[in-house]
């Protein structure tokens, strides 16, 4: 199966803030920091698995007008993830339970990021 969506980017109020909120938020699902660098005076960060999807960069005021989805491997990550967001300065949009109106074994948690950002963190898996 390919991936319908080749990479996201949000621009965020604070680049440093979101920066580490994200690099250790998304380390509970096993997504790294890839890139971290300048271009003029814009800066830009980029996570992954192996290449950069999901990317940052400064320049905007928060809004807090997307939703992302990451893909957990099991419903412990899901767990981590938002217990790490809130811990990083995320606020509480749903915390890790079932959400059966998407199907049976979908288990998410959703924070907003420091951007106001709909995160969430989703796995499929029958557990």
């Amino acid at each position: 199966m390919s991936a319908v969506i080749d990479h996201v980017g949000l621009k965020v109020a604070d680049f440093e803030r979101a920066r580490d909120f994200y690099r250790e938020t998304l380390a509970t699902l096993g997504i790294e920091l890839l890139a971290d660098f300048s271009v003029g005076r814009d800066r830009v960060a980029g996570f992954g698995k192996g290449r950069p999807s999901f990317w940052i960069s400064n320049g905007r005021e928060a809004r807090g007008d997307a939703h992302v989805a990451f893909t957990a491997s099991s419903r412990a990550e899901v767990n981590a993830f938002y217990s790490v967001a809130l811990s990083m300065g995320g606020r509480d949009n749903g915390a890790p339970g079932l959400r059966a109106h998407y199907h049976p074994n979908y288990y998410g948690a959703f924070v907003l990021d420091p951007d106001g950002n709909n995160i969430e963190a989703v796995c499929h898996a029958a557990e």
